[in-house]
């Protein structure tokens, strides 16, 4: 199958991600894997790999985020002058 065709969820490369060092970066990807984990996506990993016994959306997401498993880009936003020119 063509990875073109494949949805990002079902595409995970087999490096984990760089590490989150801040923990505001770290709490907003969690929270956007934890709305995709509510909405039906599956986990990635095994669920006897989790340290804590809960599986609620919001604990499996920080998991994965932890483990490198959510890959996020940071998006480097330029403020626009008053003007309103480019």
């Amino acid at each position: 199958m063509d990875e073109a065709n494949q949805s990002p969820e079902q595409v995970i490369p087999a490096e984990p991600a760089p590490p989150i060092h801040s923990r505001f970066l770290f709490v907003d990807v969690a929270a956007l894997r934890a709305k995709q984990l509510r909405r039906g996506a599956r986990m990635r990993f095994e669920a006897a790999q989790m340290t804590s016994a809960p599986h609620k959306p919001e604990r499996v997401a920080m998991e994965e985020v932890r483990l490198g498993l959510v890959y996020y880009a940071v998006l480097d936003q330029q403020p626009q002058s008053a003007e309103g020119g480019v």
